[in-house]
């Protein structure tokens, strides 16, 4: 005898197309009272590691590496869902702009599903 929900698909809130999606968030910060770039360091750690801790994301300093008042931070998330993609995405650019040692000056986003 099986139950109601053995075997059955999980249902969907919204009516929306089920694969891979993955979303990467590439964000151009203007750092505060930044002189060196081991001052550098101690500001982007911090939020590279929130980014992974809060959001279990992958997250990195990507570029820029020798100008000690820019940082680029890259963020990637998968999920089976765009609107889930979107939402981490959405969080992720909140939190940056939030940070008051940092100012957000630019974002660019791409999402893609396994069938692109």
């Amino acid at each position: 005898m099986t139950g109601p929900s053995e075997g059955a698909e999980p249902a969907l809130s919204t009516k929306e197309a089920v694969g891979v999606f993955t979303g990467t968030l590439a964000a151009d910060l203007l750092l505060g009272d930044v002189h060196s770039l081991k001052e550098k360091r101690a500001v982007v750690r911090p939020i590279v590691a929130e980014l992974r801790r809060r959001f279990a994301v992958a997250a990195a300093e990507v570029g820029d590496p020798d100008l000690h008042r820019r940082a680029q931070v890259g963020v990637a998330t998968v999920a089976g869902v765009a609107s889930q993609v979107t939402d981490v995405l959405d969080a992720c650019e909140r939190l940056l702009a939030e940070r008051p040692e940092v100012t957000l000056l630019s974002t660019h986003r791409q999402l893609t599903s396994d069938t692109d």
